[in-house]
């Protein structure tokens, strides 16, 4: 696997916000999505987005699944949602997006939304997915996590171990914060914390503060806006909804990077040496990573960028990669 940045577009910070942007996503028409409701046990709810493909034929018979998690306050709308789209319909691919909770534009019913170490919530939906597709003579699922996705999709592999190739041949984490606690210190600081973490806590704040009117006392609301940053974010809200003591417990058990070698299907783990949200010198080792890890980790390619091309440019390269490694060992 290879990855050139164009000379155009150089430094982390540059691809990472161009390609989410402004590079093109996909070629011709976008991607058509039919939405479905699933239903949690706890009595909410999770939406999910298919492809056109998957719309109009259920599922041709042995034709593989692709399930993408997206990331932070992600979506089917995000660039890289939409460029996977484009990749699984050029390979004749179903394709789903499941959105976390409080992400399809529609506030979920329960007291919790969702974190990085969320993988009982990725076990439930992927073995849903997994149902329906099989069901419908549909052949091998194969599912790529993007940022916190990707770590809630490895943190599942890893509790699953053997147990979880019976919902998933082959998994990939594109820009995975793997170590919590690194990347949070890391989009804390100066530019990050001026642009992304403003970004960020512009729609995570909002939302807390629906689901605070929904389950009165839930939270600090004083102290949820007085927040700076995401530490405080999720010391005040994303920690104790889900279960944790604090934001350090929730940091230290949700990383995926501790798990790494209880993974047992094929996983392949990517992250640029540049992107400025995650520290080159927080990503695994090879002697981290285990016998079934595949670690790539470019030079360049910034946040979920990897924009290749002549001025505008795409981010085609990122799921042509990382979407042929998953079909080779689908």
């Amino acid at each position: 696997m290879d990855y050139a940045a164009p000379r155009w577009l150089p430094g982390g910070n540059l691809q990472t916000i161009w390609a989410a942007l402004y590079a093109r996503r996909f070629e011709g028409a976008g991607p058509m999505y039919r939405r479905e409701r699933l239903h949690t046990p706890d009595g909410d709810f999770i939406d999910v987005d298919f492809a056109d493909a998957l719309a109009a034929a259920p599922a041709a018979f042995g034709k593989p699944l692709l399930v993408l998690f997206h990331g932070l306050e992600g979506s089917s709308a995000s660039h890289y949602a939409q460029a996977f789209a484009a990749y699984a319909r050029a390979h004749g691919m179903d394709y789903a997006v499941p959105h976390f909770r409080g992400c399809s534009g529609e506030i979920n019913l329960a007291p919790r939304a969702y974190h990085s170490g969320d993988y009982e919530e990725i076990g439930w939906v992927l073995a849903r997915l997994r149902e329906r597709h099989a069901a419908a003579g549909g052949g091998p699922t194969l599912a790529v996590g993007v940022s916190l996705g990707g770590n809630a999709l490895l943190r599942w592999a890893e509790e699953a171990g053997a147990a979880a190739q019976q919902y998933a041949s082959a998994v990939a984490a594109v820009c995975a914060p793997l170590d919590l606690a690194a990347g949070g210190a890391a989009i804390g600081r100066g530019f990050n914390r001026l642009v992304y973490t403003r970004m960020f806590l512009a729609t995570m704040k909002p939302k807390a503060l629906a689901k605070l009117a929904q389950h009165p006392g839930l939270f600090d609301r004083d102290a949820l806006l007085a927040a700076k940053d995401l530490y405080q974010f999720d010391n005040v809200f994303t920690a104790p909804l889900h279960g944790f003591r604090n934001v350090d417990d929730y940091w230290s058990r949700g990383s995926a990077k501790p798990h790494l070698r209880a993974i047992r299907i094929p996983a392949l783990v990517v992250n640029a040496a540049n992107d400025p949200f995650i520290p080159a010198s927080s990503l695994p080792t090879p002697a981290e990573a285990g016998p079934q890890v595949t670690l790539w980790q470019p030079a360049h390619g910034g946040h979920v960028g990897f924009p290749s091309g002549r001025l505008p440019g795409h981010v085609a390269a990122l799921p042509e990669l990382v979407g042929g490694w998953l079909r080779q060992h689908r």
